[in-house]
């Protein structure tokens, strides 16, 4: 049989507003979250990465993929904030690529999501967000990066919205600390549990 996963998706505003050290941060944080992960075996057994993007559009830049096979992008930053096209492509992801329990096998475990924007969507984003809270495919954690999003827009989505009082490296840094302090605890009790 084989083992369950946990699906991890990092759904990330590179608009540009996230320019210069927003963007840098966001590099230095997501390397510093996928080394923090593999010192953890937990992790390490049952935690599996994606990368979704959005500025002008948005793109999975990066499958769903283990551990130990996930190489961190480099991102940029540029153009509008696509987060409607976002949310439909996280949940087509999800779709896809997250292994729904069967009557042989039990399936992924419920992914996590963790979405940071410093702004407020350019498109049409409220239909996606209320499908992605009606459907609940996953947890989703929101991020507020700055004073520039209104902090309903993502409750529309989620009811697990943390707020950053700026875009400095600091706090974005503090971001991926939470991330994975959000995740360690989960695969390591994910890993105790004896599956019968």
């Amino acid at each position: 049989m084989s083992s369950r996963r946990l699906p991890i998706y990092l759904v990330l505003d590179c608009s540009g507003s996230m320019s210069g050290d927003p963007i840098q941060a966001v590099n230095a944080g997501v390397k510093a979250l996928v080394a923090e992960l593999m010192s953890e075996p937990y992790a390490i057994e049952t935690a599996y990465l994606s990368v979704i993007t959005f500025g002008d559009r948005a793109q999975q830049v990066c499958p769903l993929t283990e551990l130990m096979s996930f190489h961190p992008p480099t991102f940029t930053a540029g153009g509008a904030r696509a987060m409607g096209e976002a949310l439909k492509l996280l949940a087509n992801s999800i779709d896809k690529e997250v292994q729904k329990a069967s009557e042989t096998e039990k399936g992924d475990w419920r992914p996590l999501v963790f979405l940071m924007t410093d702004g407020m969507p350019t498109d049409s984003w409220e239909k996606a967000a209320d499908e992605l809270k009606q459907k609940k495919p996953a947890n989703i954690l929101a991020c507020i990066a700055g004073s520039g999003v209104d902090e309903y827009m993502l409750k529309r989505i989620t009811e697990t919205v943390v707020k950053l009082d700026n875009l400095q490296p600091d706090s974005l840094k503090q971001f991926f600390q939470w991330v994975s302090q959000s995740i360690l605890p989960r695969s390591e009790s994910l890993s105790s549990e004896v599956i019968t």
